[in-house]
């Protein structure tokens, strides 16, 4: 039974590096794409997605990091785990943390400037194909971090899930726009998601504190 419940377990980090290895890769290729239109078309909303898409990148290599850790020792110590499983929840917390800073400048700018978002053929296919894509990945990301009981998996996820939300944004201020000629729609969607990055990353940030927390008491009870 031991040795099932193992093979199982592997098998879960397995899917866990590769769901690390295609939210970076796919990640640094819809960013290059969305900043590229972005810049050409002068369209704000997708140039900020684009650098959204990096700032997933940088989570996607806090958990790559941690689960090539755990792969490679597989007796890695409790205590030592722990502390990879808090490196990478503070990665993503910092990931959330640049994701409220970009955000709050786009809204504030577009604002100011009365910046209207451009309608784009390129905006539209991207963010349908990442509403798709995302959505699956955030699926595979819960399975995993949930089977394996991985905080920071699970903090990725929802990582993930706010790039889900972005590029709703995208394409409704899109949409909303052609109908409407209201162009302030996604400064208003832009603090939803301020909120709801604030919240995940100070809960990142806190799993990390809590893991280290145990990691104090497991030392001193061994010390005792």
């Amino acid at each position: 039974m031991a040795t099932l419940a193992q093979s199982s377990t592997n098998k879960y980090w397995t899917y866990a590096l590769w769901l690390a290895l295609f939210t970076i890769f796919y990640n640094l290729l819809e960013g290059l794409i969305s900043i590229f239109f972005g810049i050409s078309d002068e369209a704000l909303t997708l140039f900020g997605f684009g650098v959204d898409s990096f700032i997933e990148v940088m989570s996607g290599i806090g958990i790559l990091a941690m689960v090539l850790r755990i792969r490679g020792n597989p007796d890695t110590p409790h205590s030592l785990r722990s502390q990879f499983e808090k490196t990478a929840l503070r990665i993503t917390g910092t990931s959330f943390y640049l994701l409220i800073a970009g955000l709050a400048v786009t809204a504030i700018y577009n604002l100011f400037t009365a910046h209207k978002p451009a309608t784009t053929l390129p905006g539209l296919i991207i963010s349908v194909i990442s509403i798709a894509v995302m959505w699956l990945l955030v699926m595979g990301k819960r399975k995993v971090g949930n089977a394996l009981n991985s905080s920071p998996i699970l903090a990725d996820a929802n990582c993930t899930m706010v790039c889900i939300y972005m590029s709703v944004v995208l394409l409704a201020s899109s949409l909303i726009y052609e109908l409407t000629g209201f162009g302030f729609v996604d400064s208003i969607g832009a603090l939803g998601l301020i909120y709801f990055s604030y919240n995940e990353g100070k809960e990142s940030f806190e799993k990390a504190a809590g893991i280290e927390d145990c990691c104090e008491d497991e030392n001193c009870e061994s010390k005792s």
